[in-house]
């Protein structure tokens, strides 16, 4: 996994283009709940006719400038500033904070910082752009997969792999577990053979079994490291979560996904105006949503940046609520990779002075993760 800044989703494939739009996953919108239509009209300013939406130090019109876009900075930081995959927590507390709604040059869109907004937008028809796992459309986009025939799969590739590292004196997590356990499931549940398992399975197999999901498989292998990293971390949780009934293991996996999302931002493209916090967003505009911001918003969770799996207000934006293979399949890898790891390694804990180090700007995870198997 590289720390480049434009390198994301697909980054290990040869060609694959500069942009970093071009390896963002796309997430579709869905109808919104009665409730959380309320919450967005609730939340959403009145709008002040003739008024620049955000907090903008030009008032260059983006549409009317042309493709090659305004010239002027936004006073806010920016999501793509030297070095926020580092540190993006603290560009996105500024914005959060005084530019919930603002232009960004660089990423050529309008930009959306705050939990209310992101949210609603990942749900709001006024806002359409690409496929987002576990939304209504996803319900009629897959193969029918019982969830008990997942689990059998996703728990023999994860005892398999735990096993093949359980005598090592020392093992990277991120390359010899996570980087291997999503695209094993998918193989394996598909029948594609061991030996033709990377080759094929981020295609055709992939496709066969979760459809226009399948290229979350490079989505899941960032989340498992992040929860296994979010985990490992606090030898208390460790103890917690050893034994831990299915429930708060899926408590832990849904806060891990809070916490650290996999996918930093999110794009869409507004059908019509739509009021925001801090302004109107244009109608026809793109709009870069901010998950990784959302996640971490001090108005709706508590002590937001403490990773805590018995929190009762906890939520998360990386999948929607629907029954897709993707947001099954992620959480199954989750829970088991956990029993497979403790099982095969009881004593297993982080190196000796290790500490994760996440990198990446669209999407984000720990580079690597070094244990020692035996203690």
């Amino acid at each position: 996994m590289s720390d480049e800044p434009n390198r994301g989703i697909g980054d290990d494939r040869p060609g694959a283009a500069d942009d970093p739009w071009s390896r963002i996953p796309s997430m579709a919108p869905a109808v919104p709940s009665d409730a959380g239509a309320a919450s967005h009209r609730a939340g959403a300013p009145p709008r002040t006719p003739g008024a620049v939406p955000g907090r903008v130090r030009t008032a260059v019109d983006p549409v009317a400038a042309g493709p090659g876009g305004p010239t002027g900075r936004t006073v806010a930081p920016s999501p793509l500033d030297p070095g926020a995959s580092r540190d993006p927590h603290r560009i996105h507390r500024v914005l959060r904070e005084e530019f919930p709604l603002t232009y960004d040059p660089l990423l050529r869109a309008w930009v959306l910082s705050r939990y209310a907004d992101v949210a609603a937008a990942l749900t709001d028809p006024r806002f359409t752009h690409g496929h987002r796992p576990g939304d209504p459309p996803c319900d009629d986009a897959h193969v029918d997969i019982g969830v008990a025939a997942l689990g059998a799969v996703a728990e023999r590739t994860a005892f398999v792999l735990a096993r093949r590292i359980a005598e090592r004196g020392q093992a990277d997590l991120v390359a010899d577990f996570c980087h291997w356990l999503p695209a094993g499931t998918v193989a394996a549940a598909v029948g594609v053979p061991y030996r033709d398992m990377m080759r094929l399975v981020r295609g055709r197999a992939a496709g066969a079994l979760a459809g226009e999901c399948g290229g979350q498989i490079a989505v899941r292998e960032k989340a498992l490291a992040s929860f296994l990293a979010n985990v490992l971390t606090d030898p208390d949780l460790v103890a917690a979560l050893r034994d831990a009934p299915a429930g708060l293991v899926a408590r832990a996996w849904t806060e891990s996904l809070r916490r650290d999302p996999p996918v930093q931002i999110a794009v869409r493209r507004t059908r019509a105006e739509v009021p925001v916090s801090g302004g109107t967003v244009p109608a026809g505009a793109a709009v870069a949503l901010l998950i990784g911001s959302a996640g971490r918003d001090p108005e709706r969770f508590r002590d937001p940046d403490r990773f805590d799996p018995f929190r009762d207000d906890g939520d998360q934006l990386t999948y929607g609520s629907g029954r897709c293979p993707a947001v099954i399949l992620a959480g199954l890898e989750a829970e088991y990779a956990l029993r497979a790891l403790f099982a095969a390694m009881p004593r297993l804990r982080l190196a000796d002075g290790f500490r994760p180090t996440y990198t990446g700007l669209i999407t984000r995870a720990p580079r690597s993760l070094i244990v020692r198997p035996g203690g």
